[in-house]
């Protein structure tokens, strides 16, 4: 089916309101084996004609969001109407709920509020429980221009979503006539780049029936997507395995800090950290999965050189000879953040975040990572990201907890 979305409402344009039915609908019509074809933010008004115009010939079904209010802006019935040649009749079981919506709260209801039981003639009104905008569905074929189905739904979400499971999923499922949905599985990895997979994979992935497959880099890592039938996900799950099993972040979506935190509870191990210039990201990853208290107790946030010699017993002389940014620095650092907290293993970073500070040896995105635990002598590694710095305490952050991972499975 191809299935469009239109999100209406000027809020949404101005950013005052943040659009979060995008990746809602992509979720749940992928449930339903459906995808988005898709999906347009217009401002309230003339707009909203002019894309339901625009998709009505093309689509299946257009699922319209937003405008069913008793505002003067609210205009998403009444354009509908207008594009379908349909007159608009008050529907009496939506009345008597509006109606019923005001005095079960003891209130008058406003006269605006009776355009919300207004209703293009032969349509189907969906229910509202949580709200006074009652949705709309107009069946295929009702005006004899276009075989295509428009669901009108309310904009907010405590409505909006309890109306498509109810009224709006069961309707698409039965024009799909979808017997199974293909299933989904996303692998993530670290430690290599979007090019390396497509020269690595693409081509035996290409070969397997009935798969699909694409990628989503993100900083420091990369996401593989496999859409299929289960025997063709088993199928692509095994390729990429073979070639970048050691890079496995999860199979399941899981992040890479909830990977951490994971094969630390399994292996029973607890975490320090010592972190300059992420400024205690790291931490904040680890502490943001639930239950993490299990395997992380002590974070140290040690920016200044100060910090690093009082907290972490870092040498003073080693940090004026070698600078804050070194491997001797950084190792000091993991041994000084084991030995306060007492931990298994413990991970250190010290960097250049910039804009200004860098040199020639050590310029902007560079960061010394340190790693030490009870059962192997302390190192540490070099790494260079030379972005903004947010980006740049993203990037290190990623690094310095595959690191762990690593130490963690033993993967060198």
């Amino acid at each position: 089916m191809h299935i469009e979305v239109i999100n209406t409402g000027t809020e949404l344009l101005l950013g005052n309101t943040i659009n979060t039915h995008g990746a809602w609908f992509g979720r749940e019509l992928f449930k339903l084996g459906l995808r988005i074809a898709r999906q347009t933010t217009v401002p309230d008004g003339a707009a909203i004609r002019e894309s339901i115009e625009e998709a009505i010939g093309r689509s299946d079904a257009i699922i319209v969001t937003g405008g069913l209010g008793p505002t003067s802006d609210d205009l998403t019935r009444e354009i509908t109407a207008e594009v379908l040649g349909l007159e608009l009749i008050t529907d009496e079981a939506a009345l008597r709920s509006l109606e019923a919506f005001f005095a079960h709260r003891n209130k008058p209801m406003a006269q605006a509020n009776l355009k919300q039981a207004l209703v293009p003639v032969g349509a189907d009104v969906l229910p509202n429980p949580n709200g006074t905008a009652p949705g709309v569905y107009v069946p295929p074929r009702l005006n004899d221009q276009a075989n295509c189905a428009i669901f009108l739904l309310p904009g907010p979400p405590r409505e909006l979503y309890p109306m498509f499971h109810n009224e709006v999923a069961p309707r698409l499922k039965a024009m799909a006539a979808i017997d199974q949905a293909h299933g989904s599985r996303e692998l993530k990895f670290t430690g290599i780049g979007e090019s390396d997979f497509h020269q690595g994979i693409d081509a035996q992935l290409a070969t397997i029936p009935d798969l699909e497959f694409g990628y989503c880099a993100h900083i420091g890592e990369v996401d593989l997507r496999l859409i299929g039938p289960p025997e063709a996900l088993a199928s692509g799950s095994a390729i990429a395995l073979e070639k970048f099993g050691t890079f496995l972040i999860s199979d399941d979506g899981s992040s890479l800090e909830a990977t951490v935190v994971r094969v630390l509870k399994e292996r029973g191990m607890t975490l320090a950290t010592a972190e300059s210039c992420t400024g205690g990201l790291i931490a904040n990853r680890i502490t943001n999965v639930p239950g993490s208290s299990a395997v992380f107790g002590h974070g140290f946030v040690t920016y200044a050189n100060g910090a690093k010699s009082s907290l972490l017993n870092v040498s003073s002389d080693d940090l004026a000879t070698h600078g804050a940014v070194s491997e001797v620095v950084a190792k000091q650092m993991a041994v000084g953040a084991l030995q306060a907290s007492g931990a298994d293993i413990a991970v250190a970073v010290t960097g250049i975040a910039g804009p200004d500070g860098g040199t020639p040896e050590k310029p902007v995105g560079t960061a010394w990572i340190g790693l030490a635990s009870s059962n192997h002598d302390a190192i540490a590694f070099k790494v260079f990201h030379p972005r903004n710095r947010r980006d740049f305490k993203l990037a290190v952050s990623q690094a310095a907890l595959e690191a762990v991972r690593r130490r963690v499975l033993g993967l060198g």
